[in-house]
This record gives C-alpha cells, sequence and structure tokens, in this order.
C-alpha cells in the first residue's frame, strides 16, 4: 500500500527481509525509501532465511524532502529471501515506503 511504510527504530544497521514462496528469477529489484545513505542487498536461495551473501551494495543520494528512487538490475538473479540492510543513513530515522522485484 502506497499509504503504509517501515521505519527504522534508529540504530544502525537495520534489516528488512522479503521471503517467497519458492525460489524465483529476478531481473530487477526496485526501492523507495527516504534518508537512506547505504544500502545492501542480499540474497538466500535456501528454503529458510539463512545463508545470505550480497548482492549490492550502495551510496545513495540525498534527496531532501523526496523519496529516494533506485533500481538495481540483477541479471541471471535467483533468490527465495531478499535481505536489505541499511547501513547507515542521513538522520536517525529512515522510511522504506515500496521495494519492487520483477522477473519469473
Amino acid at each position: 500500500s502506497s499509504k503504509t511504510f517501515w521505519t527504522t527504530t534508529g540504530m544502525f544497521p537495520q534489516e528488512l527481509i522479503i521471503g517467497f514462496p519458492k525460489c524465483v528469477k529476478i531481473s530487477k529489484v526496485a526501492i523507495q525509501c527516504y534518508l537512506v545513505r547505504t544500502l545492501r542487498i542480499e540474497r538466500s536461495t535456501s528454503k529458510d532465511p539463512v545463508g545470505f551473501e550480497q548482492c549490492i551494495e550502495k551510496d545513495l543520494q540525498h534527496t531532501e524532502g523526496q523519496l529516494q528512487m533506485e533500481e538495481f538490475p540483477l541479471p541471471e538473479f535467483q533468490a527465495t529471501y531478499l535481505r536489505f540492510i541499511i547501513k547507515s543513513a542521513f538522520d536517525h530515522f529512515v522510511s522504506v515506503h515500496r521495494v519492487m522485484a520483477e522477473g519469473t
């Protein structure tokens, strides 16, 4: 829902895990967030959310008063779980408004 969001508790790192019903092929991940400085995306292909491996780590641009919108192309990428780790921020609290994964 565009009316809801997830917010951090003020300490870093913070993480958010998204699970799929089975292992899927993902071609692109997009995130809309606010005040995130450094974001890492990890994946797991296990039945349970364990054994994560790092896929992407990026420093995001500060966008005062606007949501940050980032897209990450992921060729030949499979995952059962995605873990988003907010390593640092531009403020004490940040928010994640939308996460989108495209693929089959």
